[in-house]
């Protein structure tokens, strides 16, 4: 995203603008969302990986900026980023959940709210994590109609969402999922010839990962290596077979 360049506010101007926001100056108002565009790019960079463009949950943060301009209170003793940015998550958050293509009824919702309370306070009663009949119990609830509660309103992850990255090199959740064994799939695909025109370490990934629906973490413990640098050979095989089609083509 190319963001427009507007200089950082220092507390006095801020304080300045917003009085004057608070008084209807519309200019000072677009000045307070403009100097702040930054802010709120920074927050949406939190959700990357959703589903969603990253343009159209700014565009919800900018919602969230402006509402957090229309309600700041001058009289509080915060920084008016430190009250903006709960006001921007909660924007965003709110979008993403009533956006979710699974709709949860609100009884359920209200539910699990509860089941979370209760579970809260077994824990601290008991002095460890209540079992999900332990819940149940105590909220005269089935064990199948708590775990349902709880499956309900869990979020859905996105397969390409990063659960590592160093160097530059994301691991994604994609990486660490197996699929169904297929022992016959090399004999069958005529990138097999491809394949015996990389290195040898290149050849073994691509069939681990890719043949044999292997993990990068399987492979790298095969390997000795880290699954970082699995990450990275893998790309980098991938690449080559590429030029070899190409070649071929």
């Amino acid at each position: 995203m190319n963001l427009p360049r507007f200089p950082l506010l220092k507390d006095k101007e801020m304080k300045e603008l917003l009085k004057k926001a608070k008084a209807g100056e519309v200019y000072a108002r677009d000045k307070l969302v403009n100097c702040n565009l930054k802010l709120v790019f920074n927050i949406v960079k939190r959700f990357q990986n959703r589903g969603y463009e990253l343009e159209d949950l700014f565009q919800i943060g900018c919602i969230g900026l402006m509402k957090a301009i229309d309600k700041f209170d001058l009289s509080y003793d915060v920084k008016f980023s430190t009250y903006a940015v709960p006001m921007i998550v909660g924007e965003i958050r709110r979008f993403l959940r009533d956006d979710s293509p699974v709709k949860v009824s609100r009884s359920l919702k209200e539910t699990a709210y509860k089941i979370q309370q209760v579970r809260s306070l077994l824990t601290s009663r008991l002095g460890r994590e209540p079992s999900v009949g332990e819940v149940g119990a105590e909220m005269s609830l089935s064990r199948e109609e708590v775990v349902n509660a709880l499956e309900a309103t869990q979020s859905p992850t996105s397969i390409y969402e990063t659960l590592h990255q160093d160097d530059g090199d994301p691991i994604y959740l994609l990486d660490q999922l197996k699929g169904e064994e297929n022992d016959d799939a090399l004999e069958s695909i005529s990138i097999k010839d491809l394949l015996d025109n990389l290195p040898e370490r290149d050849q073994y990934i691509i069939k681990m990962r890719f043949f044999e629906d292997k993990t990068q973490s399987e492979i790298a413990g095969k390997l000795g290596l880290s699954q970082v640098q699995v990450s990275r050979l893998e790309r980098q095989a991938l690449k080559k077979l590429k030029e070899l089609m190409g070649r071929s083509e």
